[in-house]
């Protein structure tokens, strides 16, 4: 039984990559002339990293359940 993988928490989590990507690089433009402005995307980005983190997180406890499963099927099987 292969792994499934659930890639929609993947996506997911490269489009919160990619949105904190943007929001630092926003920061770093505005530092200098919008201080205030540069915090605020700061702060956003700093969600978007931990949601991204959340969903990698659930993705591979996923896949470290479904591996352990597999291999007590093995050994079952081996019995």
């Amino acid at each position: 039984m292969p792994s499934q993988i659930n890639t929609d928490s993947l996506k997911k989590a490269e489009v919160a990559a990619t949105l904190a990507k943007s929001m630092i690089t926003q920061a770093i433009e505005q530092s200098a002339a919008n201080p205030q402005l540069a915090e605020e995307a700061l702060k956003t980005a700093s969600q978007e990293i931990a949601q991204a983190q959340t969903m990698v997180s659930q993705v591979q406890s996923t896949i470290q359940t479904q591996s352990q499963q597999q291999q007590q099927q093995q050994q079952q099987q081996k019995q």
